[in-house]
């Protein structure tokens, strides 16, 4: 059957949705500063003459950054609008990874979406909603607004923020798990999540002749957390600072800082991941059952397919957020392996059955049937789709 073609390397625009006050700009800060060596870009939309969100990114971002202020980015353009913004980050000398778009508290997470999907900029795809929460005020925050419910059933993926002010927080995460339309949601406190979660961090490494955000903050890891949009917010509380980490107080007493190179200190600690090779083609039928029964909790998986005789000229770079879920074919490495590269990462899964699901997809078959490939398809963006449902 035919294949699509591989089409250029596009950016992943990423929408950060969420009530006034839920944390949406200090998430976004945490990721600036722990980007893992990925370039952000961010269009930040206030609701307000004074644009604050706004200039407590571009402090970061500086020339990254496109504000759009004074109202709702999805009432005040439209989609042939949102691209002359996107143009601007997507300029290759800028060298940007990955976009996110911070929405204003008061924007329709869906006509967000909707614009996204019809961009007719080559360069950008939509790589899924992100919804905040405000664990402390969620149950005041539906009582005010009650569209919260129908935001939580589109998004991909719920960060159930500032659990530490929360007096139940067990049961504010345990009734969003009930809203959510197979979502992944993941707890926080002052925005702190995995960036991969997101995207995928390109290593510092990389980044030749430019300083990352990460280098930046090396020798400064817990201090950012002061100038996050919490002053704004509400205030600072004494307990956003992790004491032991600055004081050295308790059996690490007198040991130095984590640095980015110390794995106990990182946020990925606290997750589990599975990282799954397969030097043989996987079953596409199987995959996509396999894609389609996710458990709650796995929250991200990336990683690239070998469909053997279903395509041989292309590998399938795969991107699941929550229950987002693309691919992306594109040709094989002249002379590179031919392989199935996977990693799976989340909170309270069972890895070792993931595993044994995945093996399960393996394939020595010799010839592709006529309509294997057809699930995979479905979540391979073709150029001319727009006002589709994202996931």
């Amino acid at each position: 059957m035919s294949q699509p073609s591989p089409k250029p390397q596009q950016i992943p625009v990423v929408v950060l949705a969420g009530f006034l006050g839920s944390g949406k700009t200090t998430l976004l800060n945490h990721l600036l500063h722990r980007s893992g060596g990925s370039r952000i870009g961010a269009l930040v939309n206030d609701f307000g003459a004074i644009e604050i969100d706004a200039m407590a990114v571009a402090g970061a971002l500086g020339d990254s950054t496109v504000s759009l202020g004074n109202g709702c980015l999805c009432c005040a353009v439209d989609a042939s609008e949102l691209d002359q913004y996107l143009e601007r980050l997507a300029e290759p000398t800028l060298g940007i990874d990955v976009i996110v778009i911070e929405a204003s508290g008061l924007a329709e997470p869906q006509e967000l979406v909707r614009m996204l999907l019809a961009s007719e900029h080559p360069g950008v795809v939509y790589g899924g909603l992100v919804e905040v929460v405000d664990a402390a005020e969620f149950d005041d925050t539906r009582a005010r607004h009650p569209e919260i419910d129908r935001h939580l059933a589109l998004a991909d993926l719920v960060v159930v923020n500032k659990l530490d002010r929360a007096a139940d927080g067990e049961r504010v995460l345990g009734l969003v798990r009930t809203l959510v339309d197979r979502a992944a949601v993941v707890p926080a406190t002052y925005g702190r999540i995995d960036p991969e979660f997101l995207f995928d961090c390109r290593p510092s490494e990389e980044r030749i002749g430019q300083l990352s955000f990460d280098d930046l903050h090396e020798d400064d890891l817990h201090e950012d957390d002061l100038h996050e949009d919490d002053a704004h917010e509400g205030g600072l509380d004494e307990e956003g600072l992790n004491e032991g980490d600055l004081k050295g107080e308790g059996p690490n007493e007198g040991a130095p800082r984590h640095s980015p190179h110390d794995h106990a200190g990182h946020l990925h600690a606290a997750y589990d991941s599975l990282s799954f090779v397969s030097p043989g083609p996987l079953d596409p039928r199987r995959l996509m059952t396999f894609l389609d029964s996710r458990p709650e909790g796995l929250y991200r998986i990336k990683g690239y397919v070998d469909f053997g005789p279903y395509d041989v000229r292309n590998r399938y770079a795969v991107h699941a957020v929550g229950r987002f879920l693309r691919f992306y074919p594109e040709p094989w490495p002249a002379g590179g392996e031919r392989r199935t590269q996977l990693v799976l990462i989340g909170s309270g899964i069972d890895t070792a059955a993931l595993e044994k699901e995945l093996e399960a997809c393996k394939s020595d078959a010799p010839h592709a049937d006529e309509h294997g490939m057809w699930g995979v398809l479905r979540y391979v963006r073709d150029p001319e789709e727009d006002g589709a449902d994202p996931a």
